[in-house]
Order: structure tokens, then sequence, then C-alpha cells
């Protein structure tokens, strides 16, 4: 993972501080790029340990149209708590009550993540306060409320027409941006195949990076849905390209980076998926039980903050 490191260094040694949406500030650079070759490792991040667990139940999460973090809370994945539970706050006018990130914060929130789990689904209360509204798995299977399955399109093309340069999926929806309680970081994917070796490659192009906390989630992420979707397509996982728009670093988060850039690298994973997938139901159907992560050595996990 010394191309995410380098990265990471390059934006702490050289980055533009300014102010953000978050007012926490942020040093950042525009227009990034890493390349990670899926053929003979997995690129999991060993300077902390990385939590694959909820970053691979979130992905399901999305390829199942999913945006109601109830499924998410039931499987004990925290990744997306926060922005449905500050959403609640100041609907409610809870804000004096409830300051961000103090000790009432945090306890009002645990006893709302214990609520939600003690509730079906479909209870008004769930339906109503975690849903994060038409975020990445809306936009990704059903585009713009308008059954628009993109998922679904780039396997047909994969398989069908595997030199078409269109083979797309947008979760940037300006008409549904408003409705979104986060738009969305990683923006739009593309797929290409090599016909001439019959593998699969990915680029994801990332319009927001928390190269901190989030970025190392993003890499697991699409390299896994690469490795699925490659599956489905008889194709050979190749490359992940990552290319970056907004990369930073939150003020709150050096100390952190400073920490992780001290330790040496362990050598990489690698990623099974146990279970026979042939179709993208069976994708939908996939638990975290059905793949195993191998040889992974990492350092100790390092705590920073979400900037909400």
């Amino acid at each position: 993972m010394k191309q995410y490191l380098a990265l990471l260094k390059e934006i702490r040694d050289t980055g533009i501080w300014k102010d953000d949406r978050t007012g926490t500030w942020v040093r950042g650079l525009f227009g990034m790029q890493a390349k990670y070759d899926l053929q003979d490792w997995f690129p999991l991040v060993t300077t902390k340990k990385t939590f694959l667990r909820g970053i691979v139940v979130e992905l399901i999460w999305l390829l199942r149209w999913e945006t109601n973090i109830k499924y998410l809370v039931d499987r004990d994945v925290h990744i997306w708590d926060e922005w449905p539970f500050q959403n609640y706050i100041d609907s409610n006018n809870l804000q004096d009550k409830f300051p961000k990130y103090s000790d009432a914060w945090m306890e009002e929130k645990a006893r709302f993540i214990e609520k939600i789990k003690s509730l079906p689904a479909d209870n008004e209360f769930v339906l109503k306060w975690w849903d994060l509204g038409p975020v990445y798995g809306h936009q990704w299977r059903n585009f713009n409320g308008e059954w628009v399955d993109q998922i679904a399109y780039v396997i047909d093309q994969i398989k069908n027409n595997p030199t078409n340069r269109r083979i797309i999926v947008s979760a940037w929806n300006p008409a549904q941006i408003d409705k979104m309680l986060l738009p969305p970081c990683h923006a739009f994917f593309q797929f290409n195949v090599d016909t001439t070796n019959w593998v699969l490659n990915l680029q994801l192009y990332q319009r927001s990076a928390d190269m901190f906390l989030g970025v190392p989630f993003n890499i697991a992420s699409y390299s896994t849905l690469l490795l699925l979707i490659a599956k489905i397509t008889w194709l050979k996982p190749g490359t992940f390209t990552h290319t970056l728009w907004d990369a930073h670093i939150y003020n709150n988060h050096i100390d952190q980076v400073n920490e992780q850039l001290s330790r040496e690298t362990y050598p990489l994973p690698e990623l099974k998926i146990l279970k026979d997938v042939k179709t993208l139901e069976d994708i939908e159907n996939l638990e975290w039980d059905d793949f195993e992560l191998v040889n992974y050595q990492s350092h100790p996990r390092i705590a920073a903050p979400v900037a909400v």
C-alpha cells in the first residue's frame, strides 16, 4: 500500500490549508491518482488495522439498493451512524441539548443505535430517521427513481459488449443531491475489459477524499467490487485505478497521519470469495461469512473522529 502512503505523505507535506463544509479545516491537493494491481494480492492498508468486514457489508448493502442503515446496524456495522443521527438532532432542534461530539451526543447516539436494533425494518421511526435518502445504492440500481439499473447494465456490457467505453456507473445525480444526507463522495466509476488477456479493470472517480479515514475504506470497497464483478463475468481481476479530485487530511487527523506514516508496511493479504456467485442476485445475498481474508497482518487501529 505504498501508493496510498505516498499520497498521504505528499498531502501532509505540501497540501494547501483551507476551510471546509464541516468547519474542521483541511490540508488538501487536487487531482491525485494511485493504481492497485489485484492479480496477486488485495490492497488493504496494513499500517493500521482496517475494518474489512464493515467495508464488505457496506458494499453488499449498496448493491442491494439499500439506503436505510438498519441493514448495517443489524450487522454491527456503524460506518453511517453519524449522518442520520445528526439529521435527527438538527431536525428536532436538539443541538443545544446534544452538542456535536459531546459526551451527551455520544450517549444519545448509542441509545438510538440500540433502538434501531430493537425495531423492525418497517417501523415508522426507522423509516423516517435512519434512511439516508437516494444515496449510492439508490442511484446505482434505480437512478433518479426511474428504474435505471446501472449495475445490471455494466454487467451486461462487460459480458456482451466488452470493448464499450461507456461501462459507467454514476452515483452523482444533480436532480436528487438535495435529498441526500451526504452527496456521493465516490461519484462515478468505469469498467474496462482488456480483451487480449480477458482482464477486468476498474477506475473510480472520487470527488472528495478523506485520506485518513475514508480512502482506505474506498480502496478496499472498490477492489472488492472489482473482484465480485470479475467473478460473475468470468474475467480475471486486473487494476483498480483510484482518481482523487479533492484529496484532503482533516486538521484533527494530522497526529494520526504522522503516526501511520511512521510505521512500516506488512505484506498484503488475499481476499477469497468462498461462495460460488454467478449472478448479481447471488452477490446481493452474500454475507461477510462468504469471504475469507487470508494472511492479513497489520499495525493496531488508530482512532480518529469523523467530520459530519
